[in-house]
């Protein structure tokens, strides 16, 4: 504004006549408009046109920089050895050219330096406010509009992960710990929105096509019948967990597996398995399978063919809506109820 009115010799009349140009820009109806940023004018390219103008627009960050210039605007005030600690030793030269563009500012930090963006920050962006958080929202805004996976790219912001109920123990045991309970199978439209704040969903093996629909992230599908689907889930998730709780997991329910399937091997009666999640059990178990054997059923639901096998059923292995909330005692429970069912109908060939 000073600087205005030093130009036009007429301070009195100067705000007068920028707010009748910001009106006139107004009615006009073009492609540019006036705003007040922190007391300063800006001319610039209305919001609603940005994104055709963008491919024509000179590109004069480079991605790179870019990337390290985002980071500061999320995480500010950040302190530069930390960015330099997610970003490498290459970010000191891209510091050095932010500050020289005006873009961000410095200021001494014990042995290291605070970085936050400036009002220049906000001009080059066509942003009408400077203020932290204002800054950090836009620029979510803008890393979003591109890729729904762009934070963790380029802001070092990892969303939480979207998880069902049946498998949150499962986050608890691999040491994950921002996540966040969901309804994915029937979901009403908040729950919907409210899984797309998310950055990964973790959902049962056969839903993902479904879950695909609504959410946009990325889909994890896992399985949890047997202990080989355990130790496959959680190479699924280990990168994702602590590696010491990983580490500690896989070699608990490899110890499990084993002694499961020792009591298993002492078994000489027959079975027949009721359905495909029995029979993956009865394999993993190396029992022997007969026709006329032991009609092994889950507590509920069909087979493949559409048929109740339940009620027929000699022994009845516990399926979710029936366990533990653990989801390594769920496996167990029915390991042990098929091993159990055998002992108390005392079947020998």
């Amino acid at each position: 504004m000073a600087a205005l009115k030093e130009l036009v010799g007429k301070r009195k009349k100067v705000p007068g006549i920028i707010e009748s140009l910001i009106e006139e820009y107004k009615q006009r109806h073009t492609g540019l408009d006036i705003v007040e940023l922190e007391g300063k004018y800006v001319m610039q390219v209305k919001p609603e046109y940005a994104d055709r103008v963008r491919s024509v627009a000179p590109k004069e960050l480079p991605s790179p920089i870019l990337r390290t210039l985002s980071m500061i605007a999320y995480h500010q005030p950040l302190l530069q050895s930390d960015l330099v600690e997610k970003r490498g030793n290459a970010t000191y030269d891209h510091v050095r050219e932010l500050e020289e563009r005006g873009l961000i500012k410095r200021t001494p930090e014990g042995r290291s330096q605070i970085l936050t963006t400036t009002h220049g920050f906000a001009e080059y962006f066509g942003l009408k406010s400077s203020e932290p958080d204002f800054v950090k929202q836009k620029i979510i805004e803008m890393v979003s509009h591109d890729s729904q996976v762009g934070l963790d790219k380029w802001l070092g912001v990892k969303k939480p992960i979207g998880v069902t109920r049946g498998y949150m123990s499962l986050m608890f045991l691999l040491g994950i710990e921002d996540f966040k309970v969901v309804e994915p199978y029937n979901p009403t439209q908040s729950d919907i929105e409210r899984m797309n704040t998310l950055g990964k969903l973790v959902i049962a093996k056969g839903y993902g096509e479904k879950a695909a629909e609504y959410f946009n992230g990325e889909i994890i599908e896992i399985q949890a019948v047997t202990f080989d689907d355990l130790l496959n889930t959680i190479d699924q998730l280990s990168n994702l967990g602590k590696k010491d709780k990983v580490n500690a997991a896989v070699e608990s329910i490899r110890k499990l597996k084993e002694q499961y399937l020792s009591q298993a091997m002492g078994v000489s009666a027959r079975v027949k398995p009721g359905t495909d999640m029995v029979s993956r059990l009865i394999t993993d178990m190396k029992l022997n399978v007969s026709a006329h054997g032991l009609l092994v059923a889950p507590d509920y639901g069909l087979s493949s063919e559409g048929v109740d096998v339940s009620k027929d059923a000699d022994i009845l292995v516990p399926t979710h809506r029936n366990a533990p909330d653990n989801i390594v005692e769920r496996v167990c429970q029915r390991y042990e109820a098929i091993l159990n069912g055998i002992a108390k109908k005392d079947f020998k060939v």
